[in-house]
């Protein structure tokens, strides 16, 4: 422990001297990092960082506000619950594009027209940031995460805050986005039904990369552009193909499968599986604290009373299987009408369309 706790304050000392030495020259260029999407969940919506860059000092280095460990204890349920601890990091630019280059991701670089106090400032409040508590925060999907970390601080230090969500100024969060998925199927299916109200509100937070990215070449500060200079780092070379297990189509001939064979076994599972997800929809709804998976209307599509539905087929029990039928598909009614002005009405279409007639015929079913 008493190791540990030298070390620490070595590193406080030895960043406090390395401040105090004002090692920022003219030639001195802050930028800001914005790093192209991938297909990965965690790299959907794509990346911000910041670098400092002095050649006179030999100083390159980024600062990166993205970071997290997955081998924190319960890394998948803190993350869900909302309270999982992001943190900021220091380190050579070179190996961040090298990173970058191995995942095949384009790195664009935006060099801000700011003044030698100014780069002197922000400098020093990222030096001191990496070694105090404020290294540590709470990720939250849309209020704080690696760009809107870097918005916050380098507003700090310029005069009246200039950067401002300037985009979007009447889409919705969900709206923002859908694009991003649209590449991945069931990845944008899941983003969409997981998600709840929140994201239906106007997108007035600026959070995600490439958005900032735009924002910052029309933003303008103390009269004259706030990015002077604008380049492509690494030019990453993708390529987008079809995929039929990943799209619509293989959807389609599930919920088929499903409605034409309409047997005992099958309707147990698919209402299982309908009722097991909005069970989960409605625990996370109490458990986490990110706003964005509250209120989750998705509940009337995956309807926790199909668990009391597939209870009664079971239980052969006619007169209430036709009666939470009847409940079921109202709920289901109510849930089209509400989702006619949403986005995503036309993936959950399928499902809504395959639900609603597997419904009618267990209400309709003669007694026997």
């Amino acid at each position: 422990m008493l190791k540990k706790i030298t070390f620490f304050l070595c590193l406080v000392y030895f960043n406090s001297s390395f401040s105090q030495q004002s090692p920022i020259t003219e030639n001195t260029k802050v930028s800001i990092l914005t790093v192209d999407v991938a297909d990965e969940s965690h790299t959907l919506y794509g990346h911000t960082a910041l670098r400092i860059q002095d050649p006179t000092t030999n100083i390159d280095l980024i600062y990166n506000y993205g970071m997290f460990d997955f081998r924190t204890e319960n890394f998948i349920l803190k993350f869900v619950k909302g309270d999982m601890q992001y943190y900021a990091a220091a380190y050579p630019y070179a190996d961040f594009e090298y990173s970058y280059q191995l995942e095949n991701r384009s790195v664009y670089e935006q060099v801000l027209n700011i003044s030698l106090a100014e780069k002197q400032t922000l400098f020093e409040k990222l030096s001191i940031s990496m070694y105090s508590a404020d290294r540590f925060y709470t990720y939250k999907f849309i209020d704080r995460n690696c760009t809107t970390k870097v918005i916050d601080i380098v507003n700090e230090v310029l005069q009246n805050k200039p950067i401002k969500n300037t985009l979007h100024q009447k889409e919705s969060y969900r709206e923002v986005l859908y694009p991003y998925a649209k590449n991945h199927f069931y990845m944008q299916l899941g983003i969409n039904i997981i998600f709840g109200a929140r994201v239906d509100n106007k997108a007035e937070t600026l959070f995600l990369p490439l958005d900032l990215m735009e924002v910052l070449n029309n933003t303008s500060y103390q009269n004259k552009p706030l990015v002077s200079k604008t380049t492509t780092n690494f030019k990453a070379n993708r390529t987008t193909s079809f995929s039929f297990l990943d799209s619509v189509y293989s959807l389609l001939i599930v919920l088929l499968f499903f409605v034409i064979l309409n047997k005992k076994t099958t309707n147990i599972f698919y209402f299982s599986v309908l009722g097991l997800v909005g069970l989960l929809f409605s625990a996370i709804g109490l458990y986490s604290f990110h706003r964005e998976l509250l209120w989750n209307y998705n509940v009337l599509l995956f309807n926790p009373l199909f668990l009391f539905l597939v209870f009664f087929i079971i239980r052969n029990n006619t007169k209430w299987v036709k009666k939470i039928s009847w409940i079921c598909l109202a709920f289901l009614g109510v849930y089209t009408l509400y989702m006619v002005t949403k986005i995503h009405l036309l993936i959950v279409l399928p499902i809504v369309i395959a639900t609603s007639i597997l419904l009618l015929r267990l209400a309709l079913k003669k007694t026997n």
